[in-house]
């Protein structure tokens, strides 16, 4: 790579955030151990938020946009490090308070940076980012709460996203019954080609029955949507079963009630893959390199130039983005 390089610039012009992309240079570069030449990066709900100007997710500017990013080591101050290394970013507060991933060049601190898995390719790791991280430590808190396949139906809900897709195709292949809970109808097929043994509409979780509890249903659940949707679930999920909560695509207030906690044993789960620990992030990384099937990732997967990311952004707002898009930053 040369000494310069595009990338997707947050800044705030004129009182409004505006995302574009800049050339920049070594320069450029902030404090950090590690320097990192981008390979790829990924699309998820909040870099729609950052690029779009959206959502107030940078804390200051101008700053990188892109909260995942795979590349190779090019320069390292860390012993835990060597030029050359494989390595992979995802959270950590990338795009927030960090420079991110929307770039042909990063330098971030070591405590950021992870091996990439045995067994998983740059693209691969992308197509998987924090929306497949996220997946897998929701599963992972679901078997820390004893729920496991033959406790019952899993259901995942805003199923057809990237976190969705994920952990559909991540459930099934560790033998849960999946049941999808989608909006779009037109993707019904793509879900249960992904594992899920049914698929419902959204509209099943998302109206308020009126009581505190309702029918048994759900050994555990995954949610990325919030609001009723979330209340619902914890209404409808079994004695001692668990919801892993992880999104807000439908909206951030919870109106339930302590019932669902204190009479039936049910866990409400938080899933934060931003500052989730470097040792539990890592297993989560193996774990999906191990039992995610490459053909099921590769038929989620969608790659994009970096040159389209404002467009991108705004349709994955609008919930038009199916299964996981990686960034090719090069282009």
């Amino acid at each position: 790579m040369n000494d310069f390089w595009n990338a997707v610039v947050l800044d705030e012009v004129d009182g409004k955030r505006v995302a574009a992309i800049t050339q920049l240079s070594y320069a450029d570069l902030p404090d950090g151990d590690v320097t990192i030449d981008v390979s790829y990066s990924s699309l998820n709900f909040k870099d729609g938020l950052a690029v779009t100007g959206r959502g107030k997710i940078a804390r200051s500017y101008p700053l990188v946009c892109g909260i995942d990013l795979v590349g190779t080591v090019s320069g390292c101050t860390s012993d835990r490090f060597a030029i050359g290394d494989s390595v992979v970013v995802t959270g950590w507060e990338l795009s927030e308070r960090y420079n991110g991933g929307f770039t042909g060049r990063q330098r971030v601190k070591a405590d950021f940076v992870t091996r990439l898995p045995d067994g998983l390719s740059a693209l691969q790791s992308m197509a998987i980012g924090t929306a497949g991280i996220t997946a897998m430590l929701a599963i992972m808190a679901l078997e820390d709460h004893a729920v496991v396949p033959t406790s019952g139906e899993v259901v995942v809900t805003g199923a057809a996203g990237g976190v969705g897709s994920v952990g559909v195709a991540l459930l099934a292949a560790l033998g849960y019954t999946v049941v999808a809970s989608t909006g779009r109808a037109s993707t019904h097929d793509y879900l249960t080609g992904l594992g899920a043994s049914r698929c419902i509409e959204r509209s099943q979780l998302s109206t308020n029955s009126g009581r505190p509890l309702d029918t048994e249903t759900w050994a555990g659940a995954i949610d990325n949507v919030g609001g009723e949707t979330l209340a619902s679930l914890l209404r409808q999920t079994k004695r001692a079963g668990c919801v892993a909560a992880c999104g807000l695509a439908g909206s951030s207030d919870l109106p339930t009630t302590v019932m669902p906690f204190i009479l039936r044993g049910v866990t409400l789960a938080g899933i934060d893959s931003v500052l989730a620990p470097a040792s539990r992030r890592a297993i989560a990384w193996q774990r999906i390199a191990d039992c995610l099937p490459a053909e099921q990732l590769a038929s989620i997967t969608t790659i994009e130039p970096m040159s389209n990311i404002i467009e991108l952004g705004a349709r994955i707002l609008a919930g038009e983005i199916q299964g996981r898009t990686v960034i090719d930053v090069h282009a």
